[in-house]
Order: structure tokens, then C-alpha cells, then sequence
């Protein structure tokens, strides 16, 4: 086996962590207990602030006490949001908000310290958005919103976008040391400290360094090997201030694919067996992000630029041996170089003596593809290029946004956002791909238009909301230059929605919304096949019910219940349905956490997932499921403490996805039903129940 060293970037953080040690000090800056802080829920200080009812911040004491079994989970605090996974711990997960089987980005924007995290014309699924780079710990806070009603939000924003922003300095250095079944292990090590002789100004070093292992409950094991590293240089604060940071993440795997339902039900292989060897991937993700902030009387400046190295060779096998027996394994490959930034200027001003914020901003992206390619394989060795690819693809975005107080009972924000994509494709290998190529260009305009009124009631704490806009998604550009059928290079998205937020009681906070979206065309291209998938437009509906309760200062309740329908606007053919697959039409979570900031401490998570269809025609349909998680833990004294998280508390066998399609099985037989494969539930196990235990202790 080749020899893999550490890349240079986590060694150097990993010595940089020997700087965040304290040297001896009086007694007086011993260890103490940190001071009382009160949990802080998503709907804390939205009153006369938020542009809609279904935008919110989710604070760093929320995540804290949550329990979590995968990174991208954090986005389950966005109400409605369902995170899976139906691979390796190290793909991307699945994600669901909205009615949209949303695969593993394609309509919901993620951004991390101000860097996009998708990633568009991906070999494997446009708007392909992997988290899992996060370190939770590290997140200060996250903002989210949903619908197309932002100027600031431009490509993959149909359903909404999160914007997660890691903390300038930790109150302590501390390692943190977590064990479990099947060799799960991971260890954080993270601490800041400040550069100036006075630790209250001047720069401030923020260092963090992860490593995690796991096996999974899987017969083929996962063999998970994850290395993550951060250093952050700041001074002073979002608002006004900088930071420079540099993260590096690498991870390799091996995966038990989704498999069909029957193999298990015939007992050809174990609930958590795999259909056939090899699959899994490795990946890399390196970065380098600055952003700024300043002020100047009624004026603020922001700006931001980044770099990224990423790259991907992911190989799957999700029809088994459809194509013979050598089996249908391909290898999806993806080498980029990403770089990109922003700019907005924002002026506090009063026309005709209302009050106006005024926004004005540019973004760009570039993404130079050096290899995006798809590879028969057998075992991860190539027996055959199906297509390869060079791409260099340029997103411009423009937008203006002006928030405006009428009366003390009505403001306006309208916005207006203008991107255009330019694109070339080079075919580099596949007999198939020498006539598919060339170059596109197209340009978007998405206007925004927001109403709040408010706020009323004997306390001021109630507001209504009226929110329409337009918005889009980028299909990838491979399938826009294809020869043959081609897809537009942006999908147009309009949505609107009425909604409601409220304080009925001191502490609680809850929102109501009832929305709609269209979507102009569900034209996809197909990663796994290197084709056009041919689907209509589309329309969804839906209620959506949020709150926050806090119970008292120590104890918070959360609580979401989401409804949608999903329909195609005509049937692809006669009879052949309206449904869109894999879109939940009804979830809810319910949460509490507790911290009285004594010696104990946790969380406790249910959620359910209602049944959804599988196909069309809606005839086959996914269980529902419902599954909870808990985290308790005992502070043994103000610089140790011991965490035990109960993941599938109450071991359901349910499923993590349910997809319909065909497949062959070793019993059915290489080119089973003529070739064609049979037609059932692709399914991939939630884990069972799983103990966690950590151990943290602080400097």
C-alpha cells in the first residue's frame, strides 16, 4: 500500500496547536468555570430585523448540546431540512427541504467563512455540497434563509441558502477525544490566542486541528481515514475587522452503496452487506479565504476573496451487474481549482425622511476544471473512458437591494440581481464525447420584492411578512454544450409566500409561512451516466411551522412541522404521472437542550420523515421513519468534562433513502431481465443504535 503523508498544511497546523498551551500563571488565572451564558434559539431578535418569516441564526450554544451523527447535520437546524446519507461517510450527503429531493445540493446554497461549498458541472451531481469538512465545534453561528428573496443569494438558492461562519477566538484551548463501536475514534485539538501584548486587541491566532476513523456497522468496513485542519487570523469583528484563513481537509473511504431490497429480503446479503467490493472514494479540499470589513459614519464596506483546491474520485456501483459480471462500477473523477470573491457596499441613508439601507454588490466565481471525467472500473481500476472533460466556467453576479422603513409599521425591501455564466468545454477522451463541446453563455435577472408589517400586538412582538422573487439554478455546462439535447444554462426558479412570526409568550418564538415555488425546467444532466436526464417543470407548495421556546435560562425547546406537495406542471408521457420522486411531503423535529451550566448538560432530537413517493406515478411509495438522538453530559470539574451521545436512540430498522430503479443482484444474474434489470427499492440502512463517548478537557 502506498505510504500517505500528512499534507503539510495539517502538520503545520498541528504544530501551530504546541502555541495555544498557556504558560504557568498566578493563581488568579487558574482554570475557572465559565461564565452563565443562555441558550439561544433561531428565533431570538428577529422582530422588526428579519425580511421574512422564514429566515433565522442558529447560535454556537444550540449546536453545542445537539446531537449529531454526521457534520452536515448542523443544517437540520434549518427548519424542514432533512440531511441522509445512502453512501460512505465521506460523499456528500443527501439533503430534502422544500419538496426537493435537493440530491446532494442542487437547490440549496451553503457557504463556509464566506467560500461557496457547491460545486458546479461536478462529476457527480451538479451543486455537489460536501461538508463534510466541517468542524462543528468551531461554528459560531449560521444564518439561513429560504426562498428567492435575497439579492445577496444567487446559484443553487431555489429552496434557500445557510451561511456558516466559524468563531474568531475560543473561550479555551481544548482537546477533545471521542471513541464508539466499530473503531470510530476522532480527536479535535483546537485553541486561539491573541498576537498583541494586550490580549483584548490586536490580531488573534485560531488553531484547530481533527482526525477521525470509523468502520461503520457495515460487513465490508468503511475504513473512514479523515484529517482536518484550520488556522484563522483575525481582528475585530465581522462588522468591522479581517480574518485570513486557511483550511485543508482529506478523507478516504470505502462504501456500502445503496442496494436493492429484495437482496436483503431473500437473504443473499445481510441487512448491512454489501452487493459488490470497491466502492468508495478519497477527496480533498484546500482553501484559502480572506474578508474584510470597515466603517465610515453611514457607510460599510465588505469584501471577500477566496481560493480552493478540490478534487474528488468517487466510485460507485448503484445497479450491481446489470452490465455483466464484471459489474457496473464506475469512477466519477473531479480536479478543480476554485477562486472567486465579493464585494457590497451599504449606505444608511433617509429619502423623503425614510430610513433606507442600500445595499450594492458584486460576486464572482471561477472554476477551472482540469479532469472531469467518468471511467467504466472494475475494483477502481479503469477499463474505459466514457467521457473526460476540461472545463473553465465563469459565474458574474450583480445585485442591489434597498430595505426602506415607510412607517413605523411598514418596510419594504426591494432587491434586483443580474448574473450572468460564460462556459467552455474541451473534450478530452470517450469515442462518444468528440462532438459534445463548445462554449456558453446566458445571463439571468431575478428581481426581489419583500413587505413586512409590523410590529403589532400589546407587546410589539408579532409581524407579517409578504415575500415573491425570482431566483435560479446553474445546470452543468457539459449538458449545455451537449450535441445532442441540450440543457439552458440557468433554470429560472419564482417562488412567493405570506407568513407570520410571533412572540405569543416571553420566550417563545414561532413563525408560520405558506409558500410556492416554480421551477422552469427539471432538465438535469445525469453524473453517473454522462447524459441528459429529460424532466418538465415543475411546481411545489407548502405550510411550514416553526418554534423556539425558551423554557427558562438554562433550557430551550425547538419544534418544526413542514408540509409540501411536489408535482410536474404535465406528464412526461400518458399515464406516466406527475409525482416527483423523492420529494417528502410531510416532517417534523421536535428538540430540547438543556445547560444550567452545573455539572450536567445535553440534548435530546426526534424526527420524522413521512412517507414519500418513489416514482411518477406515486404507487410506489418509502416507509415513513422516525428516529431520535441524545447527548448527556457531566462536567467533572470547570477543565474536564465527559459527553455521551446515544445515536438511533431507540435502534429503529428503518432506511436513510429509498430511491426506485433497476438493478441485478448476483442471484438475478449478470444482464439480469434482458439487460434491462429489475425494477425495485434501492434502499441504504440507517445505522443502529451507536454509543459515543468523549472526553474534553480545557487549558
Amino acid at each position: 500500500m502506498q505510504q500517505r503523508k500528512l499534507p503539510p498544511a495539517l502538520a503545520a497546523t498541528a504544530l501551530a496547536m504546541s502555541f495555544f498551551t498557556p504558560a504557568p500563571a498566578a493563581a488568579e488565572d487558574s482554570p475557572t468555570a465559565l461564565a452563565p451564558v443562555t441558550i439561544i434559539g433561531r428565533g431570538q431578535d428577529m422582530i422588526g430585523l428579519a425580511d421574512s418569516a422564514t429566515e433565522g441564526k442558529v447560535s454556537a450554544q444550540q449546536l453545542a448540546n445537539r446531537p449529531l451523527l454526521r457534520p452536515a447535520e448542523v443544517l437540520e437546524t434549518v427548519p424542514g431540512m432533512t440531511v441522509t446519507q445512502h453512501s460512505g461517510d465521506g460523499k456528500a450527503n443527501q439533503y430534502f427541504l422544500r419538496g426537493f429531493n435537493l440530491d446532494h445540493g442542487s437547490d440549496f446554497a451553503s457557504y463556509v467563512n464566506g467560500m461557496p461549498v457547491n460545486m458546479a458541472s461536478h462529476a457527480h451531481g451538479q451543486g455537489y455540497m460536501d461538508l463534510n469538512f466541517l468542524i462543528p465545534e468551531l461554528i459560531g453561528a449560521m444564518r439561513y434563509r429560504k426562498g428567492v428573496y435575497a439579492a445577496e443569494d444567487g446559484d443553487f438558492a431555489t429552496t434557500g441558502s445557510a451561511r456558516i461562519e466559524y468563531q474568531r477566538a475560543l473561550p479555551a484551548p481544548m482537546v477533545d477525544l471521542s471513541v464508539g463501536p466499530h473503531d470510530f475514534r476522532r480527536v479535535l485539538a483546537a485553541g486561539s490566542r491573541p498576537l498583541g501584548q494586550d490580549k483584548d486587541s490586536g490580531p488573534t491566532l485560531l488553531a484547530a486541528f481533527e482526525a477521525a476513523t470509523n468502520d461503520g456497522p457495515w460487513q465490508q468496513p468503511e475504513r473512514l481515514r479523515k484529517y482536518n485542519g484550520v488556522l484563522r487570523l483575525s481582528e475585530g469583528t465581522a462588522r468591522d475587522g479581517y480574518a485570513l484563513t486557511a483550511m485543508a481537509y482529506h478523507a478516504e473511504w470505502t462504501a456500502t452503496e445503496h442496494v436493492p431490497e429484495h437482496a436483503i429480503s431473500s437473504g443473499e446479503i445481510d441487512r448491512f452487506g454489501k452487493l459488490v467490493p470497491g466502492d468508495g472514494g478519497r477527496t480533498h479540499r484546500h482553501s484559502l479565504s480572506a474578508d474584510w470589513a470597515g466603517s465610515d459614519g453611514n457607510t460599510q464596506t465588505q469584501a471577500s476573496a477566496y481560493v480552493i483546491d478540490y478534487g474528488l474520485n468517487l466510485f460507485s456501483n448503484p445497479s450491481g451487474y446489470i452490465n455483466g459480471p464484471q459489474g457496473d462500477q464506475h469512477e466519477q473523477a473531479d480536479e478543480r481549482t476554485v477562486w472567486g470573491g465579493q464585494v457590497a457596499r451599504h449606505w444608511a441613508i433617509a429619502p423623503a425622511g425614510h430610513e433606507t439601507q442600500l445595499t450594492l454588490g458584486a460576486q464572482l466565481r471561477h472554476d477551472r476544471i482540469a479532469t472531469l471525467g467518468l471511467y467504466d472500473t472494475v475494483n477502481r481500476a479503469r477499463t474505459d473512458t466514457v467521457r473526460e472533460d476540461r472545463v473553465r466556467e465563469t459565474l458574474l453576479g450583480l445585485y442591489t437591494e434597498a430595505r426602506t422603513q415607510w412607517q413605523p409599521w411598514l418596510r419594504s425591501d426591494l432587491g434586483l440581481r443580474v448574473d450572468t455564466v460564460r462556459a467552455n468545454v474541451t473534450p478530452t477522451g470517450g469515442d462518444d464525447n468528440v462532438q459534445n463541446g463548445g462554449s456558453a453563455r446566458a445571463h439571468q435577472v431575478s428581481p426581489k420584492l419583500g413587505l413586512a408589517f409590523g410590529p403589532f400586538g400589546d407587546t410589539m412582538r408579532t409581524e407579517l411578512y409578504a415575500n415573491w422573487g425570482r431566483g435560479f439554478h446553474s445546470n452543468d455546462v457539459r449538458g449545455v454544450t451537449a450535441a445532442l439535447d441540450p440543457v439552458p444554462a440557468l433554470v429560472r426558479a419564482t417562488g412567493s409566500e405570506i407568513g407570520l412570526r410571533a412572540v405569543p409568550l416571553p420566550g417563545w418564538n414561532t413563525s408560520l409561512s405558506l409558500w410556492q415555488v416554480k421551477l422552469a425546467s427539471e432538465l438535469v444532466f445525469i453524473g453517473d451516466a454522462g447524459v441528459t436526464e429529460p424532466k418538465g417543470a415543475s411546481k411545489r407548495a407548502g405550510i411550514e411551522w416553526s418554534n423556539d421556546w425558551q423554557l427558562n435560562r438554562w433550557l430551550l425547546l425547538d419544534a418544526d412541522v413542514a408540509w409540501s406537495r411536489a408535482r410536474f406542471e404535465q406528464e412526461a408521457e400518458p399515464g406516466s404521472g406527475t409525482h416527483v420522486p423523492n420529494a417528502i411531503p410531510r416532517s417534523a423535529s421536535f428538540a430540547l437542550a438543556a445547560d444550567d451550566h452545573g455539572a450536567w448538560f445535553g440534548g435530546l432530537r426526534w424526527r420524522y420523515i413521512g412517507s414519500y413517493a418513489l416514482e411518477e406515478t406515486g404507487t410506489q411509495r418509502s416507509s415513513s421513519l422516525w428516529t431520535a438522538n441524545l447527548k448527556a453530559g457531566w462536567r467533572a470539574s470547570p477543565s474536564l468534562q465527559f459527553t455521551l451521545d446515544v445515536l438511533n436512540l431507540f435502534d429503529r430498522e428503518a432506511y436513510d433513502i429509498e430511491y426506485w430503479g433497476a438493478a441485478c443482484s448476483r442471484n438475478d444474474g449478470p444482464r439480469c431481465n434482458g439487460g434491462a434489470g429489475t425494477d425495485g427499492r434501492l434502499v441504504h440502512p440507517m445505522e443502529p443504535r451507536t454509543l459515543r463517548v468523549s472526553m474534553r478537557a480545557t487549558f
